[in-house]
């Protein structure tokens, strides 16, 4: 077997290193035609529309389509460009403009300023999965699922499984795979806290956080109690701000 070096990272497969190069030139230069691409990298024809045709498949960029300039008559001319999700996977400055913002509301407002913060921003997810979850019905289990349905359509990646179904400890394991404020919620785990008492409000449960990604877990995990669970009246929004609370921090609730 053959000795791995694991401190350095694998070097790119030609293809790889070329593709790289193909998403260089259509950042520096788009909207540009895959013949001005071949001109540029030095690619023959059918190379530069493997690429073009491999991140285009990706979602890394896209066609635009646009018309003669000099006198509008023809089929519009295809030029590529990187699209939105190209240009958040090459990266950008919002998520260090973010955390300066953050770290400015709790310099001067403290962290409920944090805390009022992360739960405005998940009213909007709040509002959106309730009649989702209600139409489940009363069943705890079933709403979950209902909740880690909703998920994944926004692409957490979600799943809700049994744990000890018939019994009192019968529990549904709710897990996302993806987290898209993962680095953000590392500096502010208010945003988890947060999410969890969205997710309690809309199951009507007491649950609790076992794990999260922005804490080190592979997966971000909440444990809802359903063996003699029973959906209690949902306190709104605005009722869960204002009310005090002596309960630790779901955060600090996690397991190891």
């Amino acid at each position: 077997m053959t000795e791995v070096d694991v401190g350095r990272a694998p070097a790119l497969e030609p293809d790889e290193r070329t593709r790289d190069r193909v998403l260089t030139a259509v950042l520096e230069h788009g909207p540009v035609s895959a013949a001005q691409l071949g001109k540029l990298l030095g690619l023959t024809p059918a190379a530069v529309r493997r690429h073009l045709d491999t991140l285009s498949r990706h979602g890394v960029i896209e066609v635009k389509l646009i018309s003669n300039a000099k006198n509008g008559a023809g089929r519009p001319a295809r030029r590529y460009v990187v699209s939105r999700q190209g240009q958040t996977e090459i990266g950008d400055d919002y998520l260090e403009i973010a955390r300066l913002a953050l770290a400015e509301i709790a310099a001067t407002r403290g962290d409920q300023g944090v805390i009022d913060f992360a739960e405005r921003r998940f009213a909007t997810m709040e509002a959106n999965y309730q009649p989702l979850v209600d139409a489940a019905g009363s069943d705890v289990a079933a709403r979950s699922r209902a909740l880690a349905l909703a998920l994944n359509a926004d692409r957490f990646v979600a799943t809700s499984n049994s744990l000890n179904p018939h019994s009192a400890m019968a529990a549904e394991q709710l897990c996302q795979g993806h987290c898209p404020i993962q680095e953000l919620a590392t500096s502010f785990p208010e945003f988890c806290d947060a999410e969890t008492e969205v997710f309690s409000r809309l199951l009507g449960v007491d649950v609790r956080r076992l794990s999260t990604m922005a804490s080190g877990g592979h997966v971000c995990t909440t444990h809802v109690p359903t063996g003699r669970a029973v959906v209690r009246k949902r306190a709104t929004v605005s009722e869960s701000i204002e009310r005090p609370s002596s309960n630790i921090p779901n955060h600090q609730q996690e397991r190891p």
